[in-house]
């Protein structure tokens, strides 16, 4: 049978997925299965985002793995805790390093831009704090689509042709031969439906396992990441990953329209989520598809990004406060520049990401909004020999400008583009949101809470809605399917319409809700990804 997987030549719809026992809604259907079966062997909510966080570094490795950064927020026992797994630039680095190596801004491949990597810590911390079940239990559905393989799913086919056809052009060094190895065994890219596997994935996961995570950071793993770096006279080291534990914090709101909206802080960007959201809060949006409604939109989302990218950084390095730009009045003062016409912010180019999120719920009331990367697409580009560990290139958002708020430091946190949202509605949960995808998350995440809440679209119907993107100055990119008279009437308005002849720039979303009266599960996935809800 000899099937072209990305043509649809005809509309399809999903339908919002309903469960009263537990549900896990990613973008690969093996990893949602993965966290169901977590639940159904006694686990809680926290066991199943664990176990499909790791199952998402094997079955979709073109946008995470265990050499990456995640975050996390966890609802349990009325309580919401943030996670900040993100790991800082090693100690040994420098700007005057980096300059002295010929390198006049971060590159975006190779070991400059690694820094340390922090899921396993993330997955350690969350099945020690909450979890019911070993970690050696809940990582072996991982580990056994490492080791005995599984075929690949169309989009997840897709990002991995793109990222080979690349990194056969660019990554021709040496330290480069071991990504090739691990993802183009057979000399090129695996095809969609083709099994891929991968040992040294599954034995780097098994030792994550057993020993909660110590191997990495404090054993045989971290002296491999060590050898590897020395072998190339790089920055990061073994005392660096021995140093690593990923941090709780305190998650930060803002309230809109009855509803509490929760994002993880600085150094993550989901500031601009809520700076957007305080914005536009200030506005009456009757209707969705209206060009006013967009303009506003595009508007607000512009100027919170403006002042995300001024101001968001490593909290210690922070020269304004969280509460000083989430309150009502500095809100109203952004509001009162948006007029009738397109503004020009500051500029900038934000950089395309590759990430996974996920969403899980029990019927205990437990909820997880987790979220982790590799920054974009595979990372860095090098994988450590024998591993099956995808590096990270992080780094590659830290400026090599002294005077600059994200300035390249020693062990500092960089900007973070990886954001899980959360819900709430009078100190009660509603649930867990996210949409992956760079610079295009806070905009996700600002589209699908007003979906939800200004025009009443259910989780699937909020994912479905057609997005627009705000690249830079007046340019804004909207999906092939968005209203065209609409597109026309804001062009009108001075901005610089870009249709797009694809969706996966936009961004790919979960969403699960939960009825507080009756606990029933509501959840909604992504067409724009191999999506999936795995439920009962």
């Amino acid at each position: 049978m000899n099937f072209d997987f990305h043509s649809h030549p005809y509309p399809s719809q999903r339908t919002t997925v309903m469960a009263n026992n537990g549900m896990v809604a990613t973008s690969q259907p093996l990893a949602a299965q993965a966290g169901l079966d977590m639940m159904k062997k006694g686990g809680n909510a926290i066991d199943a985002a664990i176990a499909t966080a790791a199952a998402l570094t094997v079955v979709e490795p073109t946008s995470n793995g265990i050499g990456g950064d995640a975050f996390a927020l966890v609802w349990t026992k009325g309580e919401l805790y943030g996670l900040n797994a993100s790991g800082p630039a090693p100690k040994s680095i420098s700007i005057e390093a980096l300059k002295e190596r010929g390198f006049e801004k971060m590159p975006t491949h190779g070991w400059m831009p690694v820094t340390v990597p922090g899921a396993p810590s993330a997955w350690a911390e969350l099945s020690r704090r909450f979890g019911k079940l070993p970690l050696k239990d809940v990582l072996q559905p991982a580990i056994n689509y490492a080791e005995k393989g599984y075929p690949l799913t169309p989009i997840l086919g897709k990002y991995w042709q793109y990222a080979y056809k690349r990194f056969k052009q660019i990554l021709t060094d040496d330290e480069f031969q071991h990504w090739f190895e691990t993802f183009a065994p057979d000399g090129r890219a695996p095809e969609v439906g083709e099994i891929w596997r991968s040992e040294g994935h599954a034995a780097t996961l098994r030792a994550i396992g057993e020993t909660d995570g110590e191997s990495f950071y404090r054993g045989e793993i971290a002296e491999k990441i060590d050898a590897y770096s020395k072998k190339y006279n790089a920055f990061l080291s073994k005392e660096d990953l021995a140093a690593y534990k990923a941090e709780w914090v305190d998650p930060i709101k803002v309230h809109y329209r009855g509803y509490d909206v929760w994002e993880i802080p600085p150094n993550g960007q989901g500031l601009v989520a809520l700076l957007g959201l305080n914005i536009a809060k200030g506005f009456e949006f009757r209707d969705k598809e209206t060009v006013d409604t967009y303009h506003r939109q595009i508007e607000a989302m512009k100027l919170a990004f403006t002042d995300g990218k001024a101001f968001i950084t490593d909290p210690a390095e922070m020269k304004v406060t969280v509460e000083e730009l989430l309150s009502e009045e500095y809100g109203e003062s952004r509001r009162s520049e948006i007029a009738g016409e397109a503004l020009t912010p500051e500029p900038y180019q934000p950089p395309r990401g590759g990430t996974v999120y996920l969403a899980t719920a029990d019927s205990e009331g437990n909820m997880v909004s987790f979220i982790q990367s590799n920054y974009m697409g595979f990372g860095s580009g090098l994988v450590v020999p024998g591993t099956g560990i995808a590096l990270q290139n992080r780094g590659h958002d830290f400026s090599l400008d002294p005077e600059h708020h994200n300035a390249l430091k020693p062990g500092k946190k960089t900007y973070h583009t990886i954001i899980p949202g959360f819900l709430t509605k009078d100190g009660e949960a509603v649930g867990p949101f996210g949409v992956m995808g760079g610079y295009m998350q806070p905009q996700g995440h600002m589209q699908v809470v007003m979906n939800t809440v200004d025009f009443h679209l259910n989780p699937q119907a909020a994912l479905d809605a057609p997005r627009w993107q705000w690249i830079e100055g007046k340019k804004v990119q909207v999906e092939p399917h968005f209203t065209n008279h609409i597109a026309q009437a804001l062009v009108r308005k001075g901005h610089q319409i870009e249709v797009t002849v694809d969706t996966g720039g936009f961004g790919r979303g979960q969403i699960i809700w939960r009825d507080p009266k009756t606990g029933v599960l509501m959840g909604g996935t992504e067409a724009r990804t191999d999506g999936s809800i795995a439920a009962w």
